[in-house]
């Protein structure tokens, strides 16, 4: 199968071209369709930017150059009217690789009202009530692109290390990790099922058919954290191999965010700029070797460091930052205690206390980024887990019955959407990493 560009796609149909592309029209005549970003008019020369979802692009119509009639069109335009116009297509006389439409016609589909956001400085409850028109803005639009570029490399780079996609269910009966963090929904006569945190258990069964495999879609978590790093309703990619165990789970690890990250300064040059994402950071990232770090010595450096953190809790914002604060690359914190990880974990045959585990933390304060661990292959010591945990060893019979007939190593992990486009984008808050967040206290638009 041979893979075009949309731009191929369009030039072989005979269709209009795409701001994206415009460089390959110069000194021609097209049309495009799009809506008005801004405007200006200088007496006898009117600025439009006008936006097709691709790109932004800027529209000179010269009042000498056009009818009345257009001329007029063009005066009663608004911020976020939508038009077709014709022109032909120059370079900018003053900037390298930036290019024009000369404006000789437009056709105005819609004049829209005036618009409620401006160009000024919005409360973020404003903007998250006009989400739907926030989308709208050059920064969001950049965000949205490289979310798009995450997901992509996400698929490309797990596709070269040989997993295939197998997604799982959104409906589960039970939970990971308990039940105190998911959200329950009758489920007609079969009582209460629970939205998905995680697909994890059931990639972990398709293994055994496929041997590497990850889900990617929506999960769910009623946690009460309101943080610049959680949301109710996120997506998650979970990764699962048979036959993968503790360090090289790592090393599948630190290859899909290298992956992603040169898919990124690759394909997304525009997103960054419009961003002001100083991106040398993710450069240098990228050729160097990520550190692996054991959760003990993490916390006798974070103690030197002026954390108050004590051996078997769990490490805080202000802990994740402290250890990557001077680091140019993520860090893994490996080998957690047992007490305070769930019970599918495999428990480190070293030390009977730790289990084969990781969080990967990113750099410049993106904090947790991926959580993965060596599984429990016995079924013994699972089943002895499962009962010390409380859970109902009913429930996860059908999750027994894969330590049963072939059992392997095997190990996984997760990796949050959401909080990766947060760290490619460096935006601010991850709420503006999703095209519209579900937060604790927000289920709308």
């Amino acid at each position: 199968m041979i893979l075009v560009s949309y731009s191929s796609y369009l030039s072989n149909k005979g269709m209009r071209p795409i701001i994206k592309d415009i460089q390959q029209h110069v000194d021609a005549e097209v049309v495009l369709k799009g809506w008005i970003s801004s405007f200006r008019s200088s007496g006898s020369i009117a600025f439009l930017e006008l936006r097709d979802g691709s790109g932004f692009m800027q529209c000179v119509v010269s009042k000498d150059a056009v009818s009345e009639t257009i001329w007029n069109d063009v005066q009663g335009l608004t911020h976020e009217s939508s038009v077709i116009l014709t022109g032909t297509v120059s370079k900018h006389p003053k900037k390298e690789n930036v290019f024009e439409l000369q404006v000789s016609d437009i056709q105005v589909i819609h004049i829209a009202e005036e618009y409620p956001i401006g160009n000024k400085e919005h409360g973020p409850d404003f903007l998250l009530n006009n989400r739907h028109l926030w989308l709208r803005s050059k920064k969001q639009w950049a965000i949205l692109r490289i979310r798009d570029a995450v997901e992509t490399a996400v698929n490309t780079s797990l596709h070269a290390q040989g997993f295939i996609r197998t997604d799982s269910p959104i409906f589960t009966p039970n939970a990971c990790e308990g039940t105190t963090t998911l959200f329950p929904v009758p489920y007609f006569d079969l009582g209460e099922a629970y939205l998905s945190q995680s697909g994890q258990l059931y990639i972990e069964a398709a293994i055994g058919s496929v041997g590497r495999c990850y889900d990617f879609g929506p999960v769910f978590r009623a946690e009460k954290s309101v943080t610049k790093r959680h949301l109710t309703e996120f997506w998650m990619m979970d990764a699962e191999g048979a036959f993968i165990e503790h360090e090289e789970n790592m090393d599948v690890q630190e290859q899909l965010v290298k992956d992603i990250a040169r898919y990124c300064l690759e394909h997304c040059k525009d997103a960054f700029a419009i961003l002001e994402r100083d991106t040398a950071p993710l450069e240098k990232m990228i050729s160097l070797p990520f550190e692996r770090l054991e959760y003990e010595d993490a916390i006798k450096k974070l103690n030197e460091l002026g954390s108050d953190i004590k051996y078997g809790e769990d490490l805080g914002n202000d802990d994740e930052g402290l250890l990557t604060s001077d680091s140019p690359v993520p860090v893994f914190i490996h080998k957690w205690p047992k007490s305070i990880k769930p019970f599918y974990m495999k428990i480190d045959p070293t030390n009977p206390e730790r289990v084969l585990n990781n969080d990967l933390i990113g750099i410049e304060g993106s904090g947790e980024i991926i959580g993965g661990s060596q599984r429990e292959d016995s079924f013994d010591l699972l089943r002895e887990r499962i009962l010390h945990e409380g859970l109902s060893e009913e429930e996860y019979g059908w999750y027994l019955d894969l330590r049963k007939y072939g059992s392997v190593p095997h190990s996984g992990f997760g990796l949050g959407i959401e909080r990766m486009v947060r760290w490619m984008s460096g935006a601010e808050h991850i709420r503006e990493c999703i095209l519209f967040p579900r937060l604790v206290n927000r289920v709308r638009p």
